[in-house]
């Protein structure tokens, strides 16, 4: 957008008006950044986003970097399906299929689970396969680790409240080790899964968010461990950024047109459904193509 000619009547509103229309593009700022951005220093910066949060126009991230607030969400806005997730997310599954050549999934968390609720399988020989639909644990998955990352220690204090749920493969295995690793998820963007779903399976995860950039699913790449090295995790964790944050737009776009998606916060399952409690009999997820199995692991 021009700047309008002249100079503004009042300064300090013109400077607001600029920080939202900022944050409504989608863009994410720090208060440095916003300072930058208006050519004034950084407390004023600061003051200037804090009174945006208070009227609830911005919200601020565990990242501490200011985002679009509620307030400027279409009142209309409603609810996004588990199918309009899907139809929002398929083509960053498609696009990241393509680059990657691995099995791709897209999850959302309920409770102390993951459900997965969309794949596309790879056609390597050597590959994990989908598992569309079911649940498992959200600490063993590194999409479910990307998704819990977000939740404050007191959430993950009501949420684990009764213990992390036993996994027959589960690393992890108090609450307390978790919150350690998802600090770590929070500091590099991602979560990962070294054969915590199923040995000889590993996987990263990045979570996806809304418009108040809160997360609502995950997308991750479930690679056989026998090829899970550094420079193949470095590729995928590119497609993977870059499947998530197209995700996100097209999330941002539905919310645009009035129908951006409800917070997920962890806390309560999306369908009424009840947390796994204990690893079911699975079959194995790495297998040579045309073989024919019931289930596949995930990531």
């Amino acid at each position: 957008m021009s700047e309008p000619p002249g100079q503004p009547p009042i300064e300090s509103v013109d400077r607001a008006l600029r920080l939202l229309t900022i944050l409504h593009d989608g863009t994410e700022l720090s208060a440095t950044d916003a300072a930058q951005r208006l050519g004034v220093v950084v407390s004023t910066a600061y003051r200037l986003l804090s009174s945006l949060v208070y009227r609830g126009y911005a919200v601020q991230g565990r990242d501490r970097r200011y985002r679009l607030g509620p307030a400027l969400v279409p009142a209309s806005a409603t609810p996004l399906t588990l199918g309009g997730l899907r139809a929002l997310a398929h083509s960053s599954l498609e696009t990241l299929h393509e680059r990657t050549g691995e099995t791709v999934q897209l999850m959302v968390l309920e409770r102390r689970s993951i459900r997965f609720v969309d794949g596309i399988e790879s056609e390597l020989p050597l590959r994990v396969g989908v598992r569309n639909g079911e649940k498992m644990p959200a600490h063993c998955s590194a999409g479910g680790k990307a998704l819990l990352a977000a939740l404050s220690n007191a959430d993950l204090d009501r949420l684990y409240q009764t213990g992390l749920p036993v996994w027959p493969t589960a690393k992890l295995g108090d609450l307390g080790t978790l919150k350690r690793q998802l600090v770590r998820v929070r500091q590099q963007g991602y979560g990962r899964n070294d054969e915590e779903t199923e040995q000889g399976v590993s996987g990263i995860g990045m979570a996806v968010t809304d418009v108040l950039g809160q997360p609502v699913a995950a997308l991750t790449v479930a690679v056989p461990t026998a090829r899970f090295t550094r420079d193949h995790i470095d590729a995928c964790l590119t497609a993977l950024g870059a499947a998530a944050a197209g995700t996100a737009d097209r999330l941002r776009s539905a919310a645009s047109a009035g129908s951006p998606p409800a917070a997920a916060d962890g806390t309560g399952p999306a369908d009424g459904a009840d947390p796994v409690d204990g690893g079911a009999e699975r079959a194995s997820a790495v297998r040579p193509a045309r073989t024919v199995h019931p289930k596949g692991d995930i990531s």
